[in-house]
């Protein structure tokens, strides 16, 4: 069973390439922090913008730079199913130890199709998989009935990154697929509230700017320290806000440019933060202890 604090890692760009250096130095940020996974070319790490080849590199790097230390859930999910099962095979040819497959994105399957897209990618590999609903971004979410559907027919599919906003939706989740099904929360600032619904953890943003406290919180709950769960939580609420102060992932690289850990670059359409959200941003990190 897959839970904790798993970051969904960046991708840092120098000159229009990967910058390998600095990634390998955010895992090794990772790892120390103590996270259990991160999860690489996820909509954090601007897989609408790498292609193939990158897209690949970049989850073989992130198995290479872990050494096993962390667990690595690659993202290999697609709005075309037969790219998704591609880079999924890939993914586990690299030797990584789970994959995120998002909802298929603008193309607005039926449940229907939702159900017939997961259930080929998961005859297509071995490895576990991670459903992600996030209807904000794709116009669809994955319904209750069709994860009871899939979990049932695919032992491979354990889990879920819920991002629709909701405890209710976690609540649902773990009375129709019981205990030993994974479930995520795709939110920082939600993290506490799925998991006092039976959430079993994050895949965070904020991780990969605070790993160790976003790992602590995770544990804490988890092990019923909740006011001291709590009290990171309230600490680091504002920063789990601000840092979708723009569209994700540009606060948050904004912010490791502020820390001096990349280089500040994006592929269009994404372009570096505005003026009025980097005073947002860095008045928040300031008052969060990060900057001075």
């Amino acid at each position: 069973m897959f839970t904790g604090t798993y970051t969904a890692i960046v991708t840092p760009f120098k000159n229009g390439k990967i910058d390998e250096t600095a990634l390998e130095q955010l895992v090794a940020a990772q790892v120390k922090g103590g996270v259990d996974g991160i999860v690489p070319v996820g909509t954090t790490g601007e897989s609408p913008t790498v292609n193939f080849e990158e897209h690949i590199h970049l989850v073989n790097l992130s198995v290479r730079f872990a050494k096993k230390r962390i667990k690595v859930m690659a993202g290999t999910g697609g709005n075309a199913t037969e790219e998704a099962i591609y880079l999924t095979q890939q993914a586990e040819r690299c030797g990584v130890d789970a994959s995120l497959q998002v909802a298929p994105y603008y193309n607005k399957p039926t449940q229907e199709g939702l159900f017939q897209h997961f259930r080929a990618i998961a005859r297509a590999t071995k490895l576990p998989i991670i459903l992600y609903s996030i209807p904000g971004r794709c116009g669809v979410d994955i319904a209750i009935d069709t994860t009871v559907r899939l979990a049932r027919e695919c032992k491979n599919i354990v889990g879920m990154k819920e991002a629709g906003g909701t405890p209710d939706r976690v609540s649902q989740l773990r009375a129709a697929l019981g205990p030993k099904f994974s479930i995520f929360s795709g939110d920082d600032s939600l993290t506490l509230p799925f998991m006092a619904v039976g959430g079993n953890g994050v895949i965070s943003v904020a991780s990969n700017i605070i790993p160790k406290e976003v790992a602590q919180m995770v544990k804490l709950f988890a092990a019923g320290k909740s006011a001291a769960a709590l009290k990171i939580h309230q600490q680091y609420f504002p920063l789990f806000k601000d840092l979708f102060v723009e569209t994700n992932p540009i606060p948050v690289k904004a912010a490791l440019v502020m820390l001096g850990r990349i280089e500040e670059e994006y592929r269009l359409p994404l372009v570096p933060i505005s003026a009025k959200g980097r005073e947002v941003l860095r008045t928040t990190m300031k008052n969060c202890g990060l900057l001075k």
